[in-house]
């Protein structure tokens, strides 16, 4: 792809954000495209928020566990830009219409005290620059269609990473905890929508350790010169599937003694 294909790629990714209308598969568009294009778009995607007024608060990481990167025929983990109109507070109902089709994970939320990066960034490192961690939702959207209704062949990574890695929320909840005070791997939560169970899981789906997540997210930010910096939000991962999150969902996740975050939907 050329910087021009990166830009237009971009554009109407936008325009889909801001219509409610998705477009057709950019992997089938640029069927030479490559995760360094894919991140290209998504750093498109980014100046052009920054020039409409918008703030990076934070970044996510996704595809951390085996199951979704099987799905997707991927060994590695992907990320995504956190923007400040992202955020929402615990129990918020988001408007109608705010969304595509929005699907929800429940994740561990790091906040950061001390900015942190490079190449060799290690796991004591990333405690040692972690304010506090918390129970989180991430609102997943999709501005790509998931499946080509045409020729039937789904999205890729590609077209996820290009979406900002389908990230379009977070919400934090109030608990807030020293990153020492819980074994993260053991961390877990059971996640409903209207009063149903429909996903459980544990930290250690994420990469075996949610520690080890934002190390991963760390080195790859450096790879593009990039640090995380201090106040930011990592969300490490989600441990469960995504949960459909139709009008008039209600969605909660209980970690249990680490606490609790909701979120619905008009």
């Amino acid at each position: 792809m050329t910087p021009q294909d990166h830009a237009q790629a971009a554009a109407d990714l936008l325009k889909a954000e801001e219509t409610g209308t998705q477009i057709g598969l950019l992997s089938a568009r640029y069927p030479k495209m490559t995760m360094d294009d894919a991140y290209a778009v998504q750093n498109a995607i980014s100046r052009a928020k920054l020039d409409q007024g918008r703030k990076v608060i934070g970044w996510k990481i996704g595809l951390t566990s085996k199951a979704m990167q099987y799905a997707l025929n991927i060994d590695i983990p992907d990320s995504g830009i956190l923007f400040d109109d992202m955020l929402f507070h615990d129990g918020a109902q988001v408007p109608k219409g705010r969304f595509i089709q929005p699907r929800i994970e429940a994740e561990i939320a790091f906040v950061m005290k001390s900015a942190v990066g490079g190449l060799d960034v290690t796991r004591d490192d990333i405690i040692a620059a972690t304010d506090y961690v918390a129970p989180s939702l991430e609102i997943l959207d999709t501005r790509i269609v998931r499946v080509d209704e045409a020729t039937g062949k789904a999205r890729t990574v590609l077209d996820t990473i290009s979406d900002n890695a389908a990230n379009a929320g977070v919400v934090l909840g109030p608990q807030r905890h020293p990153v020492d005070a819980f074994d993260l791997r053991w961390v877990g939560a059971i996640t409903s929508r209207n009063g149903e169970v429909e996903e459980t899981g544990l930290g250690a789906g994420v990469l075996n350790d949610p520690v080890e997540s934002v190390v991963w997210l760390a080195r790859r930010m450096a790879q593009y010169g990039q640090t995380i910096e201090p106040g930011q939000i990592i969300l490490s991962g989600s441990f469960i599937r995504p949960v459909e999150a139709p009008p008039g969902a209600q969605i909660a996740a209980d970690f249990g003694a680490f606490g609790h975050v909701a979120i619905s939907f008009a």
